[in-house]
């Protein structure tokens, strides 16, 4: 990816979301060339010299201070999850040893998180990378993506189904605001991790095959995905509405695990508990299935 260009397109963007009122200033005049603040009033705010600022909207965050950047994103009236993007984009632009560089996305999960998961046996628990891709999971998690999971490409990719897959439009509710954050948490990802070829390959996909993600990867929003509820339409138990949460494991950088849960004596707590039975009944038929395969391979070797 082009960091110079990410930083460039990212700035421009938050600076011209906000209008003069907004920032306190005053407007004189009612032919403004500019959509939102111009530079030199991002540089006041942010107090730096004009030429510093251009020089760090151009792309050249490189050496740039935590006070400046601190500065800038007040000036900016940046979120969190804005901020931290801001941040993560000026220690990619600083040259560093290839040694002292990111590791690329986790692309598998140990053993004992594998354990952790199936321990959790009334919620759908899974495990992903800042890719969305979907690296483990639990039986009522396997159930509950049952059609993202149909596609036997592996690992399955929730941004992929999301994009690419009509079948997602019946599945998330809330289509559209499911498509918006699966680009925000990509864009965030991008500039934590810039140098990651499976990712940069991922969203040349989406870019390439989805007018819709083109869109909404330009706008350069950037989001957390910490808390928060999910309405999912799954075609054997009907409409889900969960609560989930996200949290990082220390121990393994780069790998989120999700649990999603409901209210107790809900219909949803109830569907969620028909899932857990359809889940273990197409465990079962394939466990039958698989051996009678084996059974078939047997007989053909005797």
């Amino acid at each position: 990816m082009d960091q110079r260009a990410e930083i460039r397109e990212f700035l421009s963007s938050r600076r011209a979301r906000i209008t003069p009122e907004q920032a306190g200033l005053p407007a004189y005049g009612g032919n403004r060339r500019v959509t939102g603040l111009r530079r030199e009033e991002v540089a006041m705010l942010a107090g730096v010299s004009v030429d510093y600022y251009v020089r760090l909207e151009r792309g050249n965050l490189s050496g740039a201070s935590e006070t400046v950047l601190d500065s800038l994103a007040r000036a900016l009236q940046l979120d969190e999850a804005e901020r931290s993007h801001l941040f993560a984009l000026a220690r990619e632009a600083t040259p560093a040893p290839a040694s002292r560089r990111r590791s690329s996305t986790a692309k598998q999960v140990r053993p004992a998180i594998q354990q952790i998961l199936d321990a959790i046996t009334d919620a759908p628990a899974w495990v992903r990378n800042g890719r969305h891709d979907l690296l483990a999971a639990n039986r009522l998690a396997r159930a509950l993506y049952a059609p993202m999971l149909a596609d036997p490409r592996r690992p399955a990719n929730t941004a992929r189904f999301v994009y690419l897959d009509p079948a997602s439009q019946e599945f998330f509710v809330d289509w559209e605001r499911a498509a918006s954050d699966i680009a925000a948490i990509l864009r965030s990802e991008a500039g934590r991790n810039p140098h990651d070829k499976a990712l940069t390959e991922l969203i040349g996909e989406l870019s390439t095959r989805s007018e819709i993600f083109r869109t909404r990867w330009a706008a350069h929003n950037v989001r957390f995905h910490r808390t928060g509820k999910k309405k999912l339409h799954h075609p054997v138990v009907g409409t889900l509405d969960l609560d989930f949460e996200a949290m990082e494991f220390p121990s393994d950088p780069g790998l989120i695990l999700l649990v999603y849960t409901a209210a107790p004596d809900t219909p949803t707590a109830d569907a969620l508990k028909l899932l857990a039975s359809w889940a273990a009944t197409q465990d079962h038929a394939d466990h039958l299935s698989d051996g009678a395969a084996a059974s078939r391979t047997a007989s053909d070797q005797g």
